[in-house]
């Protein structure tokens, strides 16, 4: 991963986001960079702040993958947060920018309320970016009050016919003294109206279980993981 940092009261963001596209056309060959971000802040010197402008060049993932078979098998795809980015937009339908935690919720639920059948592909990044690895506990623990607080209502937005899978692509522990990425275990809940409860789904093998699941829902099969379908249903 290559990050680019800049004010944007120094560099404008069109001219940060040009400086990340030809850094993104350097860093490639037989040890290319997975991802260049464009990280723009704001402030005073001790007291400067990211702003949602972030913008990720990724590498093109491999063919074959979950979003390539939803869209051969015509699944609508709708993104929130950073996910379009990551992918490229590949197989997404459409796709909305979040500012925050709080504004990728709102946005879910509006999703959820327009969209019939597919898939809604959330990313909610303030518990890594602006908690997780800067070790505040407090705010950690805040966001995941507001996060608590939120599932009821997307719970009784849910239809007869819906799955809600919870996970992380990586833990990141506000309370250890790095500000790596310091987990390797994540959490998985799944949630719906036709879910078995009390269901322990024990510790997977891999995280590609949970894109097997995804792909076992619509018809579909990847490469790799073992889909929990058949648990929970």
């Amino acid at each position: 991963m290559f990050q680019v940092a800049a004010h944007e009261e120094v560099i404008p963001v069109p001219e940060l986001y040009k400086i990340c596209e030809i850094a993104r056309e350097i860093l490639r060959g037989p040890n290319e960079v997975g991802r260049v971000i464009a990280r723009p802040f704001v402030g005073v010197p001790g007291k400067f702040t990211r702003t949602p402008n972030r913008h990720d060049y990724a590498v093109p993932p491999p063919r074959g993958m979950l979003l390539d078979q939803l869209y051969d098998r015509g699944v609508d795809v709708h993104s929130i947060g950073k996910i379009s980015d990551v992918f490229l937009g590949r197989g997404i339908r459409e796709s909305d920018k979040t500012k925050n935690n709080a504004d990728g919720m709102a946005k879910t639920l509006d999703a959820l309320q327009q969209t019939r059948d597919g898939l809604i592909f959330v990313n909610l990044v303030d518990f890594d970016q602006q908690y997780g690895h800067r070790n505040d506990i407090e705010g950690y623990g805040a966001a995941l009050e507001q996060f608590d607080a939120w599932v009821p209502r997307l719970e009784r937005m849910l239809g007869s016919e819906d799955l809600a899978i919870f996970t992380a692509d990586h833990g990141c522990d506000p309370t250890t003294p790095s500000t790596d990425h310091s987990r390797e275990y994540v959490p998985l809940l799944a949630l719906g109206p036709k879910v078995r409860a009390g269901v322990n789904l024990g510790l997977r093998k891999t995280l590609s279980d949970i894109g097997q699941t995804v792909a076992a829902n619509f018809g579909s099969q990847i490469a790799k993981g073992a889909s929990f379908l058949p648990e929970i249903a």
